[in-house]
């Protein structure tokens, strides 16, 4: 077994830059971006239904992918996350 110092791992990041923008790749992260807006609308407080009919998901492209964000457009979004964490919430219930 080799010791502390004695291994080296060179990566290919050419690879890395290819695969991160695969169709495979994409569709799993933005079904995931999906799950997680759905269980944020699930969940979310509702007084005037405009923070949960707000929940969007958003794509930007970024250097090596591109990402997709749960992003909420109503003026109250950041209080009512300080608030209640529903975001975070959905988040943590739909790992695994």
């Amino acid at each position: 077994m080799p010791r502390s110092g004695q291994t080296s791992v060179d990566f290919n990041p050419a690879f890395f830059d290819t695969i991160l923008k695969t169709a495979g790749v994409e569709r799993l992260t933005k079904d995931a971006a999906e799950k997680v807006a759905a269980k944020a609308r699930a969940t979310a407080p509702v007084d005037t239904g405009s923070y949960r009919d707000q929940l969007r998901v958003v794509v930007r492209e970024s250097r090596y992918r591109r990402v997709y964000r749960v992003v909420g457009h109503d003026p109250k979004t950041l209080l009512i996350e300080s608030k209640t964490g529903n975001l975070a919430r959905a988040i943590k219930a739909t790992r695994s």
